[in-house]
This record gives structure tokens, C-alpha cells and sequence, in this order.
């Protein structure tokens, strides 16, 4: 059986009065691709956001490699081998590509290593090679996603986090973003993906949980889950 390498503990998380997730617990294991599941405001980014250190859950707890992170900030959780890829991207528009790239390495040890990681992540999108120099404002849609999940990956994460990757990108884009995080995958790098697209989610994935309302309807291994259960734990039927 795979090693643990995250593990998310009843956690209830609330925005001001508002509570958004509800006793959500789950596990992702080492050098999986595990899917999150869900319709638009299932509870998802929230989720992510809060294992990142975005948000802080009021109730429960997060354990990353058996060490509880709940309650450290955003670069905490990055130093402890976690990076994000938020929804829409983020990235400094009036900064170059390669400027994008280099915040991504901040930390000591990841600057030690900065070209050596950058030549990797050439490999992996020669198309962010090709624009380096570039502002990033001038990039299409398909390659601000390269560059958000390059920025990620420079600082070389045991485990990252992918909020709605394909939003707004067209299907052939979409097919080679995914085959890019195989390929990451592959190569050691566990991942968390969260996505509304069930079926490219569910041939993705080893393991998938299916979220509603803010809390876990749903787990199991893909080819374990009847079209049935995904459909009345996704619409809540």
C-alpha cells in the first residue's frame, strides 16, 4: 500500500458566518493523481485553498508527510513541499515569463537550484522556453496555464495542487495541459486536481472524491464507481 503523504481530518471551514466545508476528511497517497470532484461551489477551491494555507480551517486538521500544518501561512506550507496552481492562473502580467518563473523559486533551497529546475521545466513546455523574454500579459490563454504550473513546479513540490486547470481553455489545449501532468506525475510529483470535468477527472485519476455542499459525498477508484453513485453524489440525487 502507498505511503500517506496528506491527510485531511474533519475539517470545517467557514467564511465569516458562512461555513463552506463540512467534516471533510481525505487522504491522498504518495505519487498518485488524485481527482476532487464537483459542481461550481461544491466546496473544491475552498479545500485546496485551505490545504495550501490561503484559509484556516476552524475545526479538524491537516498532516502533510505526519506533521500538522493546519494554522501555517501560504509560504509555510510551499517551504514544506506544497505549491498551488490557483484558479485563473495569477500570474504578474506586466512581469516577463521568465521573471514569472524565477518568483517561483524563492526559497533558499529552490534558488540553488533554479537552473537546473528551469531547464526541466523548458523540457516539459518548450513553449514557455520559446517565450521567456516575453511579458507575460502577451501570452494566450493555454500558455498561462504552462506558466502558472511551471511557477509552481519550480520550487520542486512533493505534492501540487491544481484548481480548475482547464477553465476557459480550448479542448485541444485542455488534452495537452493533462498530458503534462502525467508526465509531472511520472516523474515523482503527486498531485491534488480539482476539476468540474468528471470524465477527463476520472481518467486522470487513481482515486477520486466527489464534493456537494461542501462535503464529501463520494471516494473510491474510478473504475470502482458506477455512473449512478457519481451522478447522485454529484447533483445530490
Amino acid at each position: 500500500m502507498a505511503e500517506t503523504l496528506l491527510r485531511v481530518e474533519n475539517v470545517d471551514v467557514f467564511y465569516g458566518d458562512f461555513q463552506a466545508l463540512w467534516n471533510v476528511s481525505l487522504q491522498v497517497e504518495n505519487a498518485l493523481i488524485v481527482s476532487i470532484i464537483g459542481a461550481n461551489g461544491a466546496g473544491k477551491s475552498t479545500l485546496l485553498n485551505t490545504i495550501s494555507g490561503l484559509l484556516k480551517p476552524t475545526k479538524g486538521a491537516i498532516v502533510f508527510r505526519g506533521k500538522k500544518i493546519n494554522g501555517f501561512m501560504a509560504y509555510q506550507t510551499v517551504e514544506e513541499g506544497i505549491s498551488l496552481v490557483p484558479e485563473g492562473r495569477r500570474i504578474f502580467p506586466i512581469l516577463t515569463v521568465l521573471e514569472n518563473l524565477e518568483i517561483g523559486s524563492y526559497l533558499p533551497k529552490a534558488r540553488k537550484r533554479k537552473n537546473e529546475v528551469l531547464q526541466k521545466i523548458y523540457e516539459l513546455f518548450p513553449r514557455i522556453e520559446e517565450r521567456k523574454r516575453q511579458l507575460a500579459s502577451t501570452l494566450s490563454g493555454g500558455e498561462l496555464q504552462m506558466l502558472a504550473i511551471a511557477r509552481a513546479l519550480m520550487c520542486e513540490p512533493s505534492l501540487i495542487l491544481f484548481d480548475e486547470i482547464s477553465l476557459g481553455l480550448a479542448p485541444m489545449i485542455i488534452k495537452n495541459i493533462y498530458e503534462r501532468i502525467g508526465q509531472i506525475n511520472a516523474e515523482g510529483t503527486t498531485v491534488l486536481l480539482v476539476e468540474q470535468d468528471v470524465k477527463r477527472s476520472l481518467k486522470a485519476a487513481q482515486k477520486v472524491y466527489i464534493m456537494q455542499s461542501g462535503s464529501i459525498r463520494l471516494e473510491g477508484r474510478p473504475g470502482e464507481l458506477s455512473q449512478k453513485e457519481i451522478r447522485k453524489a454529484y447533483f445530490g440525487e
